[in-house]
């Protein structure tokens, strides 16, 4: 892009302090500033009020130097034409952050011989711009190198301790289970470190997905990553995950659109996301044809659009503008008795601190009704965190008190860690119904109802598996499998089953998060999950057996932080 506004590169240091809010850095758009045909920011300022750019990106100097380089052939300590376009956005009322890596080059961190090398290059940039805001986005060939990444991390932890309220963002590549091998390995260099980012950011495109669905998918399995691997509640760890992702056509040929954007934006802000960015500004634009007849550009999307229309989408997150979703329905299961003085309303179905709440839920607490404000579990209503509204106090001494069951969404789309997902299958149970557990023409689940009153033959996670007498589905005992912020709470049995045979895997659940599997099929292993049963729900799967399988493993579990999972009359049919 052309510089804007060089007459004002020595106004960037003057105009470095900033009064706008955190979350309009967490949810800046990605610009690329070396496109000679890219756009006027304070153009996009103008049109949809976004008032900061992340600007891409810093390289190693030559791809071998350990001094600071735009594009990697500009150096930061002579640049003019970056800080031509951050002063214009200064000038207009907004700022800028900038993005250390990206795909493709040589990164400080491949070339500095140590983290507090990599730390003064970087700083270099922080002092040239007044910077608020910095993004480490880890990309090839540098995510595959730990000495490399090692550095990087270690030099934004230098970077946080030497620059009180500088906001830092770690940006990776996302896989359709969150990300990889290579993702893993940087967070456990973080948690060794003792870092901790005001995001970890994944990009979930150009690996397989397919529209919004996939990359909740994504972002969820992510979330249990984090919670994992340093032992963040839920709610921390969805305040410290961001979504990067890529508007129009990807490089690999996939395609978002702005339906897909404000199905991820809704998904972020009901679950209190930290960030919400986009790669880039540069592509905010129709192309002419506006499909592009079918190919990828720098500098339009390739797909029919207004200019801006993504950018609007990461406003509407910094200023938490999008729609509402709607209430959780509720159901009226019992009712109110005649006549009677005092009281308040109907009482709501009792708080529970192991459930996923979401705006406009309500609850009981306390003798009285409470609705919630945002994304909750854990906050008790009334207590510090703001989370719930008092609506008063409810029942009454008038008759019976009308008990209300509130349906709460949990996150949106997850999936087990290890098995390929197929289609949900659930239906409302019954009042009653039989057992029943055949496994054709090879063997059945033994102990399908638990009404041994024990385990065996089933396997559970250590400490996470009990045999209860309530809630169940029919007779006498159920399984509890009840997760914790560590464990799933998997529990499993080797079931004999034929070779070359198609069976289908059902099992009764109740509870947020519980998923229904098996492995060991011989082809592919198969699940399904369903995120919310209040009441006891039917799952069931299809797999069919390798030409030597004799024997597959029959799972269910439910999921980190997300409460006890209870499961009940399991089947096994050919």
């Amino acid at each position: 892009m052309a510089a804007t506004g060089l007459s004002l590169v020595g106004t960037v240091a003057a105009q470095a302090s900033s009064s706008l809010g955190a979350n309009w850095y967490m949810g800046a758009p990605y610009a690329y500033e070396y496109d000679a045909a890219g756009p006027d920011l304070t153009q996009g300022m103008a049109a949809t009020g976004v008032k900061v750019f992340d600007l891409a990106f810093v390289l190693a100097d030559g791809g071998t130097s350990c001094n600071p380089s735009w594009n990697g052939d500009d150096p930061v300590s002579s640049d003019t034409q970056v800080a031509g376009v951050i002063a214009a956005v200064r000038a207009a009322g907004g700022d800028v952050g900038v993005s250390f890596g990206g795909y493709g080059g040589t990164k400080l961190g491949q070339v500095c011989g140590s983290a507090q090398a990599t730390a003064a290059a970087e700083q270099q940039v922080v002092d040239k711009y007044g910077l608020h805001s910095v993004d480490f986005d880890l990309e090839e060939p540098e995510y595959e190198n730990a000495t490399a990444i090692a550095n990087e991390l270690g030099a934004a932890q230098i970077l946080q301790q030497d620059n009180p309220g500088l906001l830092e963002t770690v940006t990776l590549p996302g896989t359709t289970s969150g990300t990889g091998y290579f993702g893993q390995q940087l967070l456990d260099e973080a948690k060794s470190l003792g870092y901790t980012p005001d995001a970890f950011t994944i990009m979930p495109f150009d690996g397989g997905f397919s529209g919004a669905a996939a990359q909740i998918t994504a972002l969820e399995d992510f979330h249990a990553m984090l919670m994992n691997t340093f032992g963040w509640s839920s709610a921390y760890a969805y305040a410290h995950e961001g979504f990067s992702g890529m508007n129009g056509r990807t490089d690999s040929g996939e395609y978002f659109y702005q339906s897909d954007f404000q199905s991820v934006l809704d998904f972020a802000e009901q679950n209190g996301l930290g960030r919400f960015t986009f790669w880039d500004a540069n592509r905010d634009r129709q192309c002419n044809p506006p499909s592009n007849n079918g190919s990828l550009s720098s500098e339009c999307s390739s797909v029919p659009q207004n200019a801006w229309d993504f950018t609007s989408y990461a406003v509407a997150f910094s200023e938490q503008a999008s729609p509402t979703p709607p209430a959780a329905t509720t159901t009226t299961t019992g009712s109110g008795g005649g006549g009677g003085g005092g009281g308040g309303s109907s009482c709501a179905a009792p708080w529970s601190s192991s459930s996923v709440y979401t705006g406009g839920d309500e609850v009981s607490y306390g003798g009285d009704n409470w609705t919630a404000k945002w994304w909750a579990q854990g906050d008790t209503p009334g207590g510090a965190a703001g989370v719930w509204t008092d609506d008063g106090p409810c029942g009454g001494s008038g008759g019976p008190t009308t008990t209300v069951a509130t349906t709460t969404s949990a996150p949106t789309t997850t999936s087990a860690p290890t098995t390929t997902s197929t289609q949900v299958t659930t239906t409302t149970a019954p009042a009653t119904t039989t057992t029943a557990s055949t496994g054709g023409g090879g063997g059945a689940i033994v102990n399908p109802g638990f009404e041994t009153g024990s385990l065996s033959p089933w396997s559970c996670d250590p400490g996470t598996g009990s045999v209860v007498t309530s809630p169940v589905h029919s007779g006498t005992y159920a399984l509890a499998a009840a997760a914790n912020n560590s464990d799933d709470a998997q529990c499993s049995q080797v079931v004999a089953v034929s070779p070359s045979t198609t069976y289908t895997l059902s099992a009764w659940v109740q509870g947020n998060y519980a998923y229904l599997g098996d492995t060991g099929t011989g082809t592919s292993d198969t699940s399904t999950w369903t995120p919310s049963a209040t009441g006891w729900t039917q799952l069931s799967t299809t797999f069919t057996t390798g030409p030597s399988t004799t024997s597959v493993t029959v799972w269910v579990h439910g999921w980190y932080a997300q409460g006890t999972v209870y499961a009940d009359d399991f089947s096994l049919t050919s």
